[in-house]
């Protein structure tokens, strides 16, 4: 007749329809689906076979876990078609349980592979593949690829850095001995006799004539294990913004101190360039340094061990306060470089009795490998560059990989470039370069006049940003007089050397707290932290310090002094619409 609203499930009459009594015996479908669930159970049961659990067991066991659940799901069918199966499932699976307790051992393993966390995993994959195949068919087809490690020298004018570089050249057989007794012979005649080994680096006139340093000089050599770059930094502090740009391409610093009375005393003091170069080289991005105290072998000090603790005393605290951890981080070793003594073979019994550490080309063979970003965009600073058949740009690969006939872009400037050619660090041609590496690249579609050092060649996918304005946190270190708004210095960052202008004081850091202040302040002084807007007059290319930590710290310079260190924390891009309604509506009001 009528339905009831008060009883939802009360019978219905409409009339010219069927009377409906089924409505309250339609929930009973869901029946139809369990019998169509075998069916689903049934189709996947050739997928967990014993094939994938064997090659599930190896990798990961998740695979070797599903198996059980269909088994469980459907029993009546499982024992209907295959009997043997569950049996066998539950072999693999108990088979399958050791081997997952062998798989975390392995990758317990694998962790201990990777050197305490610096050690990436490509290198723990090449290893477990070493293990696997015999060495002839790698280098069959891999060829013989060693690891790739940056080392820059610093440290006080005459320490002796371009004399360990050259010994270590000779030692290592990449200066045969007829060019070194030719570099004798000129060197004696020219009066300089202890010079010879500098002058394997020192190439130009200038430089040998004074045995002075003034351009990062570049060099390779490989060891059984590792292959290297030696970045030869200049000591004396008319040269430093070319010590930066050298320390922008290290991973590795090796601080030369002379131990001879009075020379690290003068390095050391306030005027030295010791003190300097250690914070530069933190600041550069080196996490680990290596304390090199040369000239043990002099008359003043002969290997004596007070003379060494009384430099590795002094020098501890202040490495500590630049930010280095001196049990982790900091290595020190007394070598002679003139005489090669501790630099390749460890220094004899006879010579120093107390000292029982590795030689120096022993430590950086085991030195843990800095990470590399391999899979990140491609972003290589320019150092250099100059004209030879083409344009050629010199940098380090800071991240990604390139390649032969790669079109690239070529920032601030937006050039679309092709690469024709690499050469690695011995001028042979290769086909690839990988993060790391230290390169010459031939570049196709720009000229030379249009490169600047401090260009970045960059993935056009992912290219650099290229800005005018960032904010960022700086320390200042020391000036005369206090930093206000408007204050203008020379920044460098990676292999760039820009002027820019503090624009605005933002916060500075309460030294008890180390929280931000909310009113911006009117100056800074030494020592304080601080937050600024910083300017520059061309456009830079930088990152954020959290997502790429080379291309995104800096020093500021001012009056031969470094002023302050600092890192990015925030980029100010303007988009080129604005500016052109920008310039657009000037246009207009000039009109008007």
């Amino acid at each position: 007749m009528s339905n009831n609203k008060l009883n939802a499930n009360a019978f219905s009459f409409v009339p010219g329809q069927v009377f409906r009594a089924p409505a309250i015996a339609q929930p009973q479908a869901p029946p139809p689906p369990p019998l169509e669930r075998p069916e689903q159970t049934e189709a996947p049961r050739p997928a967990p076979t014993i094939s994938l659990n064997i090659g599930g067991a190896k990798p990961a066991p998740p695979p070797a876990a599903p198996t059980p659940v269909p088994s469980a799901a459907p029993p009546p069918a499982q024992p209907v078609v295959s009997a043997p199966p569950p049996q066998a499932a539950a072999d693999v699976t108990s088979k399958a349980e050791p081997a997952t307790a062998s798989g975390n051992a392995k990758s317990s393993g694998s962790a201990t592979f990777t050197l305490e966390r610096a050690k990436t995993d490509t290198t723990a994959i090449a290893r477990e593949v070493q293990a696997a195949v015999d060495e002839e068919t790698l280098k069959d087809l891999y060829g013989n690829v060693k690891e790739h490690l940056n080392i820059v020298f610093i440290g006080h004018v005459d320490a002796g850095k371009s004399t360990m570089g050259g010994n270590l050249l000779f030692l290592t057989g990449m200066v045969d001995k007829r060019t070194m007794e030719k570099y004798e012979r000129e060197a004696k005649e020219a009066g300089r006799e202890s010079w010879y080994l500098s002058w394997a680096l020192d190439s130009t006139p200038q430089e040998r004539a004074k045995g002075k340093t003034v351009e990062v000089g570049r060099a390779y050599f490989e060891t059984a294990g590792r292959r290297y770059t030696i970045l030869d930094a200049p000591g004396h502090k008319t040269y430093v913004p070319s010590m930066i740009s050298g320390a922008a391409q290290a991973d590795v610093a090796i601080l030369v101190i002379s131990a001879r009375k009075g020379e690290f005393e003068t390095g050391f003091e306030k005027g030295g360039q010791t003190r300097e170069h250690i914070m530069l080289v933190k600041t550069a991005g080196v996490n680990k340094v290596v304390v090199v105290i040369n000239k043990m072998d002099d008359s003043t000090v002969e290997w004596q061990k007070s003379r060494y603790d009384e430099i590795k005393d002094k020098l501890t605290p202040f490495v500590r306060s630049a930010g280095f951890n001196p049990k982790t981080d900091v290595t020190f070793i007394p070598v002679s470089a003139y005489t090669g003594a501790n630099l390749k073979d460890r220094v004899s019994k006879s010579v120093c009795s107390w000292y029982d550490g590795k030689s120096l080309l022993e430590h950086l063979d085991t030195t843990p490998m800095v990470e590399r970003k391999l899979n990140a965009p491609l972003m290589i600073p320019v150092s250099e560059k100059y004209k030879d058949m083409g344009t050629i740009i010199v940098g380090k690969v800071e991240s990604g990989l390139v390649r032969k006939g790669d079109t690239l872009l070529l920032m601030p400037n937006k050039v679309e470039v092709e690469v024709s050619a690499i050469q690695n660090e011995k001028e042979d041609e290769v086909d690839q370069a990988l993060c790391g590496d230290n390169v010459r690249i031939r570049l196709r579609g720009v000229e030379d006049e249009d490169i600047s050092p401090g260009f970045v060649l960059t993935s056009p996918n992912k290219p650099i940003h290229a800005v005018r304005q960032f904010e960022a946190q700086l320390a200042i270190l020391e000036h005369k007089n206090i930093i206000c708004a408007g204050y203008s210095a020379v920044m460098h960052c990676h292999t760039m050397a820009e002027d820019i202008t503090l624009v605005a004081l933002l916060h500075y850091f309460d030294k008890a707290t180390g929280r931000k202040s909310r009113k911006p302040p009117q100056f800074a002084k030494r020592g304080q932290k601080i937050v600024a807007l910083i300017e520059t007059t061309q456009l830079v290319c930088v990152e954020k310090f959290s997502d790429y930590p080379q291309l995104g710290r800096f020093t500021l310079r001012d009056e031969g002094r470094t002023v302050a260190i600092g890192k990015i924390t925030k980029l100010v891009e303007r988009n080129m619409e604005e500016l052109t309604d920008a310039v657009a509506n000037t246009s207009l009001n000039t009109a008007a």
